[in-house]
């Protein structure tokens, strides 16, 4: 649980030799949602940063058996990065249990309330070099190559290829928070090559003005991959033409597994696609029933990876069996294949809501809502924004008065600032179905008509 930083990666690094599972937690994640990946996870080690630490000792309170590691602390505790490394003996010791996982661990909101641990199994070194080998090939990585973490590397694209830069000794420089002008400065001054994107970055990069991003030099990219979310077809028009001749790549697929991927010319001839299928992988469009739709005809994406190798959800076989159907699973995403074979998402059969790429289950907002004294029923959903794709909005029924500052006060008590609705509502009465559930698809299409999709 660390900011992007040269320890996030010392460490990853070390729990690969150590044969054991890296799960990667979103700094962000207040005191209750961190204790529930430690428990859910049985994680051993818990290694954070000092800034984070009050929610840190809440946490190990309530998950003893985890040992914690602070970072930027200072020497003097127990519980100091520096310290433990420097006491360390100089013969590596054996890890304390058996390990049967040594891949990254990404907790994902999926289809319930909670996060889950996507779980892709045992990659012993042979497997590991090859997958990473595929990497390196498909993206054309070289030593001399220069790479910029622009995103939190707690996600598995930014994450991800730092690591793939790591292993073919290419250079990496570690953005720590995001911020345009900043990021505009460290590639022309670094000569970056490749990175990778959500499309919230690029909205961002073409606000700052063309004369303005016309005096930093980014003649040394030569590509960008963007994934994430969705990116609306005139913001994707604009950074093709803005970083010319940067070739600017789009790839769908999820913490699950990835499905398609398109290049920027074959975008340009598509508006509006996230690709066609990797190579091997084959994307299917089903009916509830599970049965296949022709082009054109949109129906829930269903994706059979390449390599036949089948996730699992961490400790949930249930929620894992309902991800999966003839060797393909789908993560909720709705959408059609053209007659040519190019994906084309349309809507999320799920509540998911993906917000400047980070994806939040309205659920687990709603669940703390309910706790709220004043609070009788509530819809949270996904609403259309321009800078992130999607932002979240709250509608509430309540028992007694209370104001909106009061509920978004409780909120962010217990939970992170980003699954924090930008907009709540007080209503007399929630629209229900005769069944008395709340009708959450009438409250979110009002604010999703005239657009093509309903995604952000």
């Amino acid at each position: 649980m660390l900011p992007n930083s040269i320890e996030y990666f010392e460490c990853w690094s070390a729990i690969g030799k150590l044969k054991a599972s890296v799960v990667l937690v979103n700094w962000h994640l207040k005191a209750d949602e961190l204790t529930y990946i430690l428990e859910d996870s049985a994680a051993l080690v818990l290694i954070g940063h000092a800034s984070l630490e009050a929610g840190f000792h809440h946490a190990m309170a309530e998950v003893p058996e985890c040992t914690l590691l602070v970072v930027g602390g200072g020497p003097g505790t127990d519980d100091d990065f520096e310290t433990a490394i420097a006491n360390a003996p100089s013969t590596p010791e054996s890890f304390p249990r058996q390990v049967t996982l040594a891949s990254p661990v990404f907790y994902t909101s999926g289809t319930t309330g909670r996060p889950k641990g996507v779980i892709h199994g045992l990659y012993d070194d042979e497997v590991s070099r090859a997958a990473t080998m595929g990497q390196v090939m498909l993206w054309r990585w070289e030593e001399d190559d220069v790479y910029i973490v622009s995103g939190p590397a707690y996600h598995a694209g930014p994450g991800g290829w730092a690591m793939a830069a790591f292993f073919v000794g290419a250079t990496t420089v570690i953005l720590p928070n995001w911020n345009a002008r900043e990021w505009l400065a460290l590639v022309a001054k670094h000569h970056v090559t490749k990175t990778f994107m959500v499309p919230a970055h690029f909205i961002r990069l073409l606000e700052v003005p063309d004369d303005e991003r016309a005096k930093y030099d980014l003649s040394s990219l030569v590509l960008i991959a963007h994934a994430g979310a969705p990116c609306p077809v005139p913001v994707k028009e604009k950074i093709i033409e803005a970083l010319a001749p940067t070739e600017i790549w789009e790839i769908y697929g999820a913490s699950e597994g990835g499905a398609t991927i398109i290049a920027p010319d074959d975008w340009l001839a598509h508006p509006g696609t996230v690709g066609r299928p990797w190579p091997g992988t084959v994307v299917r469009i089903l009916d509830e029933s599970g049965n296949p739709l022709p082009a054109g005809q949109a129906g829930l994406v269903y994706t059979a990876p390449a390599n036949r190798h089948r996730f699992v959800y961490h400790e949930d076989p249930a929620k894992t069996d309902e991800a999966w159907l003839d060797g393909a699973f789908t993560v909720g995403d709705v959408g059609y294949m053209d007659a040519d074979g190019y994906l084309y998402l349309t809507d999320r059969a799920s509540d998911m809501v993906i917000r400047g790429g980070v994806n939040i289950y309205p659920r687990e907002i709603e669940n703390v809502l309910y706790t709220h004294p004043a609070v009788v029923d509530c819809a949270v959903f996904g609403i259309p924004d321009d800078r992130l794709g999607e932002q979240l909005k709250a509608v509430v029924e309540l028992r007694e008065p209370a104001s909106i500052d009061e509920l978004a006060a409780f909120l962010r008590e217990h939970l992170a600032d980003f699954k924090v609705p930008a907009a709540i509502d007080i209503v007399d009465e929630l629209p229900r179905q005769p069944n008395g559930k709340v009708l959450k698809r009438v409250l979110r299409d009002q604010h999703w008509q005239g657009r093509d999709t309903k995604i952000g």
